[in-house]
């Protein structure tokens, strides 16, 4: 009988005589953001609502799991809007750039790939969510819906969305403080960011559906990540309720 998931759960448990006083490795502490080289197309995105919008529990409330998409384009102001609420920058200084959703340790290693296939202003393609300057790189252009459908199990809603947000962890950007413990927090990680991408969607009109049942290896490589230093964890798919 197989048990990964029993012995997962056993190993990655805390317990008080495992926890010494190990230090940080400050000089090889993992870049907190996965920047892409200058040459590869960027597209700005309008600057986001941050104040205002509809009461939380009412969004909270209409929030469900949507299947049925209609062909709708979403527009650049509400796809913007969607991107910041899932791992947007809230809050910065010198020290510190806080995000909409929380991440352990403040170590943030979740990436947001965009596959889009309706979106206003934005030709079909996956894109590359860059945090710090709330912007997208165009990394592979081309209409992807239909292989990503395949790869999450043939779910047609993926293969209708306006557009799909597939997550990676950066397994060395959590394991550098949390060592084995980090595969539960990239988890976490990824549910919290998730949550905010349902939230939003409601909050602009549209509806979602969060997606775990998927084949890793095809989804790491139609956004180009080896499985092990970065892999896939999670997506949704959004768009306009049919």
């Amino acid at each position: 009988m197989i048990t990964y998931g029993d012995d997962f759960q056993k190993l990655s448990k805390y317990r008080r005589e495992s926890l010494s006083g190990k230090g940080l490795d400050w000089a090889n502490k993992p870049p907190l953001y996965k920047i892409y080289p200058p040459e590869l197309k960027r597209f700005e995105l309008p600057k986001p609502r941050q104040a205002g919008g509809l009461p939380l529990f009412s969004i909270i409330k209409g929030r469900r799991s949507e299947r049925n998409f209609s062909n709708n384009a979403v527009s650049e102001t509400v796809f913007s809007q969607i991107l910041w609420a899932v791992q947007g920058i809230t809050q910065a200084d010198e020290y510190h750039q806080l995000r909409a959703a929380p991440s352990a340790g403040g170590l943030f290693p979740i990436e947001t790939y965009c596959f889009v296939n309706l979106v206003a202003g934005f030709e079909p393609g996956i894109y590359h969510y860059q945090v710090p300057d709330h912007n997208l790189v165009l990394i592979r252009p081309g209409s992807f819906g239909t292989e990503l459908a395949k790869a999450a199990l043939s779910q047609k809603m993926v293969r209708d969305a306006a557009f799909n947000l597939v997550w990676s962890a950066m397994i060395e950007r959590s394991k550098w403080k949390y060592d084995q413990r980090a595969y539960r927090y990239v988890y976490l990680d990824a549910g919290h960011i998730g949550q905010n991408a349902a939230l939003a969607a409601v909050a602009c009109g549209l509806g979602s559906c969060q997606i775990g049942a998927f084949f890793d290896e095809e989804v790491n490589a139609l956004i180009e990540v080896d499985g092990t230093a970065e892999t896939a964890v999670y997506m949704t798919a959004i768009g306009t309720v049919r």
